[in-house]
């Protein structure tokens, strides 16, 4: 039997791992900057960001854009 590799970055990985290390990596601020999203510019918690992540398509998918380019940069760390 062959195991099937996904070649999607994003398999397995958890919304909360993803807001997580794009904190870590670029900041609230700079995160706020990037993605113009109120759980990112007001009284931001990774709480909040996931909360509102969960219930907006548009938000996450815009999380997730940016988490797919910075990949490279979290990776060489």
């Amino acid at each position: 039997m062959e195991s099937k590799v996904s070649k999607d970055p994003l398999h397995g990985i958890t919304l909360k791992t993803i807001v997580e290390q794009l904190v870590q990596h670029y900041g609230f601020d700079t995160l706020g900057e990037l993605i113009k999203i109120k759980c990112f510019n007001e009284n931001p918690s990774v709480k909040s960001s996931l909360t509102f992540l969960r219930k907006t398509d548009w938000a996450r998918k815009k999380v997730e854009e940016l988490y797919v380019k910075t990949l490279p940069k979290l990776n060489a760390t």
